[in-house]
C-alpha cells in the first residue's frame, strides 16, 4: 500500500492541492464574514479580540502549503508530470551545443577568440614593459623584443579573415549548414516513429527514486529533443576539432620555437648567479607559455564565426518553437533556472533544488516513522519514535550516583582463600547504583525523537527544580541576590554552544553532557524569570499580608510565588525554545541519536528532503511544547492580562 502511495504521489498531490486551494478561499470568505459581524461589538486593544480566529489559521497554513507546492515544483509535478522529463531532453540539447555557444557571443559576451587574443596580447604587452629592467644584455633584449613582437604577429595573422585557413573556413561553413538543418529537424516536430521505448516507459516516475528525473524520453516531444541532442553532440565534437592553421604562421612559429630554445640553452650554461638565472628563466618561460597557447589554432577571425553564431540563434529559435506549451509550464510553474543536464543526470535548479516537494517530505517521514528497522524503517538502525522494553535497573542507575556506595560504611568484598567472593551490602549497593541488578523491564518510548525529548525534559525539569527557588530567594533576600547574581551573570551571556566543546569533552558524547549543557541554559533562564517575578511584586500586597499576621513562609507561598508565577511560566516557555535549539546543535556536534544527529548526517550528504523532515519535526515538537505551556498558563494564572 505504501509503495503504491509513494509511486503515485504526484496524482495524490494533485487532489490535495485542489483541496488546499479550496480551503484557502473558504477560510478567507469565512474570515471576512466574521470580521464584519464582530466589527461593532469589539474594541481595539481588548485581549478577547484575539481569541478564536481559527479560520485565519487555516488561511495561513494553506497559503504556506500553496507557496511550498509552487516553489518546490510540487504543483508542476502534480499537474504536468511529464514536463520534467521533457525539460530534461531540452537540457540534453543545451548541454550538447554548450561547447559551441561557449565560443560565441550568444553564450557569453564576447567571442572566445576575442578573449584569447585580448588576454595574450595584454600579457605580451606586460612582458615588453618588464623587459628593460631584466638581467639580459642589450643584444638579448633586442632579440627578445623582436621575439615577443613576432608572437604578436601570430595573433594578428590568426585574426585576419584574409589569412584564415581555407580548410577551417570550409569546415565552419559546413558546420553552420548542419546546425541549420538541425533547426529544421526541430521545427518539423515529432513524427509517428518518435515513440518512447518500453525501457523508457518502465522508468520510475519523477522524484520517486534517488534518480530525480528519468533520463530516457517518455513522450514524442521528448524523443524529438533526445534525437536532436545526439546530432548536436556530434556537431559540437566536430566544432571542437576545427583549428585555424594559418599558412603564414607556420614559418614564424618554427622560427620562434628555435629562438626560444636558444634562450633556454643560454640560461642553462650556469654562468649566472641564482637571482639572475631565476629572473631570466621566468621571463623566457612566460614567453614560451603564451607561444604554446597560440600554437593551438583556437583564434579565429570574428567574421568567420558570425555564420556559426547566426546558425546557433536559429537553432535556439527552433528549440523554443518545438517546446510549445512546455515553455509556458517552465515559466509559470518551475520558478528558477529550470532543469540542467550534467554528466549522467538531470537535476532541478533554483528553489526546487533545496526545497523538496510536500509529498516527498511526507514519504521520507513515513519511511523514518516505520518502526521496522530491519526492512528500511527508522534511521541508521534506530526507530524515529517507538517503544521498547527497558530494564528498570538502567533507569535507576541514571539517577543514583556511584558515590553513594563509596560513602556507605564498610569495605568492598575481597576474594577468600578458596577464591570465592561473598558480596557485602556495599557491593550490592554499588551494583544497584550501576544498574547491574535485575529489577525487571518496563515498556518505554524509544527512538531518535524520544532521545531528544528525554534530554530536554530532564534538563528542563532540573532547571526548574533548582532555578525557581533560587530565583525567588534572590528576589527577596539580600544575601542570595548579592552572592549568586555575579556567578549567574558571568556565565549566562555566554552562548550555549561556546560551552559545548568543553562540556562534551568532560562528559563525553552520551546523554550526560547534553543534559548538563541544557541544564545550564534552563537554569539561568529560570533564575532570572523567578527573580524578576519575585522582585516585581507590589509592596502594598506584602505589607497587607504582614499586617494580617502572615509569616515569611506564608508570604512567600501565598503572595510572592503566585505573583511571580506569570514570569516563571513565561521563563519556562522561553527555556523550552532555547533548550530545544541548543540540544539540536549539541547533537549535531556530537551524538549518535536524536533529531540533530539525523540532520547533521543529512547535511553532509546534501539530503534536502531529510533535512526538511527534521526541521518540520523540530517545529512541530516545539509547537506542541508551546501549546502545552499556553494551556498551563490559562489554567494556572487565568487572571493574567485581566488587571
Amino acid at each position: 500500500m505504501f509503495e503504491w502511495l509513494s509511486s503515485n504521489r504526484a496524482s495524490i498531490a494533485a487532489v490535495l492541492f485542489v483541496l488546499v486551494f479550496a480551503a484557502f478561499i473558504w477560510s478567507i470568505v469565512v474570515g471576512r464574514r466574521q470580521s464584519r459581524l464582530r466589527s461593532k461589538s469589539e474594541v481595539f486593544g481588548d485581549p478577547a479580540r484575539t481569541r478564536g480566529g481559527w479560520y485565519w489559521s487555516v488561511t495561513g497554513v494553506t497559503a504556506l502549503l500553496l507557496a511550498w507546492g509552487y516553489y518546490s515544483w510540487g504543483i508542476a509535478r502534480a499537474y504536468f508530470p511529464n514536463s520534467a522529463n521533457e525539460m530534461c531532453q531540452v537540457a540534453k540539447l543545451e548541454e550538447a551545443v554548450s561547447p559551441i555557444k561557449a565560443s560565441l557571443p550568444i553564450g557569453a559576451r564576447y567571442y572566445k577568440s576575442t578573449l584569447l587574443a585580448a588576454r595574450n596580447a595584454a600579457q605580451l604587452g606586460e612582458l615588453l614593459a618588464e623587459l628593460p629592467s631584466l638581467p639580459f644584455t642589450d643584444a638579448e633584449k633586442r632579440e627578445l623584443d623582436l621575439l615577443v613582437r613576432d608572437i604578436m604577429r601570430l595573433i594578428a595573422n590568426s585574426s585576419n579573415p584574409d589569412d584564415m585557413s581555407p580548410q577551417a573556413r570550409d569546415e565552419l561553413a559546413a558546420l553552420s549548414e548542419r546546425l541549420i538543418d538541425l533547426g529544421g529537424f526541430l521545427r518539423a516536430g515529432a513524427t509517428a516513429d518518435m515513440t518512447p521505448t518500453p525501457e523508457a516507459l518502465a522508468q520510475p516516475r519523477w522524484g520517486t527514486t534517488f534518480t530525480e528525473i528519468p533520463m530516457l524520453p517518455v513522450t514524442s516531444r521528448g524523443v524529438l529533443f533526445d534525437r536532436a541532442s545526439v546530432t548536436a553532440a556530434e556537431i559540437a565534437g566536430d566544432f571542437n576539432r576545427i583549428r585555424n592553421r594559418v599558412r603564414q604562421n607556420a614559418a614564424i612559429m618554427e622560427d620562434i620555437d628555435t629562438r626560444i630554445a636558444a634562450f633556454k640553452k643560454a640560461n642553462q650554461t650556469g654562468s649566472f648567479d641564482e637571482p639572475t638565472a631565476s629572473a631570466r628563466e621566468e621571463f623566457v618561460k612566460a614567453v614560451e607559455r603564451i607561444f604554446r597557447r597560440l600554437d593551438d589554432g583556437l583564434i579565429f577571425p570574428a567574421a568567420a564565426l558570425a555564420e556559426v553564431n547566426s546558425a546557433i540563434r536559429d537553432l535556439d529559435g527552433a528549440s523554443r518553437s518545438a517546446q510549445g506549451s512546455l515553455r509556458i509550464v517552465d515559466v509559470l510553474f518551475m520558478p528558477g533556472p529550470g532543469i540542467v543536464k550534467s554528466q549522467t543526470q538531470c537535476t532541478e535548479q533554483g528553489s526546487a533544488r533545496w526545497l523538496p516537494k510536500p509529498t516527498d517530505v511526507v514519504a521520507t517521514f513515513a519511511r523514518l516513522a516505520n518502526p521496522d528497522v530491519e526492512h528500511g524503517g527508522g534511521y541508521r538502525g534506530f526507530p524515529l519514535l517507538w517503544w521498547d522494553w527497558v530494564p528498570v535497573s538502567g533507569i535507576v542507575a541514571f539517577f543514583v550516583p556511584d558515590w553513594i556506595a563509596d560513602a556507605w560504611p564498610g569495605e568492598y568484598a575481597a576474594h577468600g582463600p578458596d577464591g570465592t567472593i561473598t558480596p557485602t551490602f556495599k557491593d550490592k549497593l554499588l551494583a544497584f547504583a550501576q544498574g547491574e541488578v535485575d529489577l525487571g523491564s518496563i515498556p518505554m518510548l524509544d527512538g531518535h525523537v524520544w532521545d531528544s525529548l528525554f534530554r530536554v525534559l530532564v534538563a528542563l525539569g532540573m532547571g526548574i527544580f533548582l532555578g525557581v527557588p533560587l530565583g525567588l530567594f534572590m528576589g527577596v533576600a539580600r544575601f542570595f541576590k548579592s552572592f549568586f547574581d555575579p556567578l549567574i551573570e558571568l556565565y549566562r551571556p555566554v552562548p550555549p554552544l561556546a560551552w559545548a566543546p568543553l562540556i562534551l569533552t568532560i562528559f563525553g558524547i552520551g546523554d550526560n553532557g547534553k543534559i548538563f549543557l541544557l541544564f545550564m541554559v534552563a537554569f539561568a533562564i529560570m533564575v532570572i524569570s523567578a527573580r524578576t517575578g519575585a522582585s516585581g511584586v507590589q509592596l502594598s500586597k506584602i505589607r497587607a499580608a504582614h499586617s494580617l499576621g502572615a509569616s515569611d513562609r506564608q508570604i512567600m507561598w501565598t503572595v510572592i510565588f503566585p505573583n511571580a508565577l506569570p514570569e516563571i511560566l513565561t521563563g519556562i516557555r522561553i527555556a523550552v525554545g532555547v533548550c530545544w535549539g541548543t540540544l539540536v546543535a549539541a547533537e549535531m556536534l556530537a551524538g549518535t541519536t536524536g533529531i540533530g544527529f539525523i540532520e547533521n548526517i543529512a547535511r553532509t550528504v546534501s539530503d534536502y528532503e531529510l533535512i526538511w523532515v527534521t526541521i518540520l519535526i523540530m517545529g512541530i515538537l516545539g509547537l506542541v511544547f508551546d501549546l502545552g505551556m499556553r494551556w498551563v498558563i490559562r489554567k494556572t494564572i487565568p487572571w493574567r492580562g485581566m488587571g
